[in-house]
């Protein structure tokens, strides 16, 4: 009796290259970027996602190398796919981290440094004025549809970028090391505020050398956190003219690291 279905070395290799390859680009990016990527998703979830996004865009992809599945060069192949795809989910943290570290140094300045809580995304703790950042950056990253921005350049990515094409060149890790300047624009985004409050210290210090028998410390720390409230409230009427250079700068940069030649 002769088996219903028989497969060759060259049929698995096919299926291997058309599939497993890409997936392991898409799972990985998808473990590593911001949102999908968080200890909130639980992994299996992110999984059957990243199997969902293969089979649709599988398709429409270019045809891939046919490779020996238990070679060596089937494992080089996988790693290659899974450094891509980490990169492009890493470039996205820079994106986020920015508003991630404003907010840290906001809440230094304002005295709110100790008011922490546990970061369900990180499981971190971080300062909550980091974390209401975070939240922000995120629910705006949603609202405007940079995840599917996000797909859509790693679709892409498989033309501009094909399995076996090769990743180790100067102007692929150039754009890496440039996406590492979005974490300088988190300093630039809190400026204004850290600004106002060193003139709110510096008034306090003349008032502590002028009046020295004053008890700066019970008037200064209130004082200090109001202000710093005020502040934050009034700056982010401006946090989405902020955001937009930022993530426009962002998403350019994952299409010019999905185009790096």
């Amino acid at each position: 009796m002769q088996p219903l279905l028989q497969l060759t070395d060259a049929q698995i290799g096919g299926w291997v290259a058309s599939f497993i390859l890409p997936l392991f680009r898409v799972a990985s990016m998808l473990m590593t970027m911001p949102i999908f990527g968080t200890q909130v998703l639980p992994q299996r979830v992110r999984l059957y996602v990243a199997v969902a996004i293969t089979v649709v865009i599988v398709p429409g992809l270019p045809p891939a190398p046919t490779v020996d599945a238990i070679s060596g060069q089937a494992l080089l192949l996988v790693a290659e796919q899974i450094i891509i795809g980490a990169l492009f989910g890493f470039s996205l943290q820079f994106l986020f981290q920015a508003f991630t570290v404003a907010g840290q140094i906001l809440a230094i300045q304002m005295g709110m440094a100790f008011a922490s809580m546990v970061d369900p995304t990180n499981g971190v703790s971080v300062a909550v004025i980091g974390q209401f950042f975070s939240m922000l950056v995120t629910l705006v990253f949603l609202s405007m549809n940079g995840h599917l921005v996000v797909f859509e350049v790693l679709t892409e990515s498989f033309t501009t970028l094909p399995i076996g094409g090769g990743l180790l060149t100067a102007h692929y890790w150039d754009v890496v090391l440039r996406m590492g300047w979005v974490l300088g624009a988190g300093v630039l985004l809190v400026l204004p505020a850290i600004t106002a409050l060193l003139v709110v210290n510096i008034a306090f210090g003349v008032m502590t050398r002028a009046a020295p028998q004053l008890n700066i410390f019970s008037i200064g720390f209130p004082l200090t956190l109001v202000l710093g409230m005020f502040i934050l409230w009034v700056s982010l009427g401006d946090i989405l003219n902020q955001y937009q250079p930022l993530a426009a700068n962002a998403l350019q940069w994952l299409r010019e690291l999905a185009r790096a030649e």
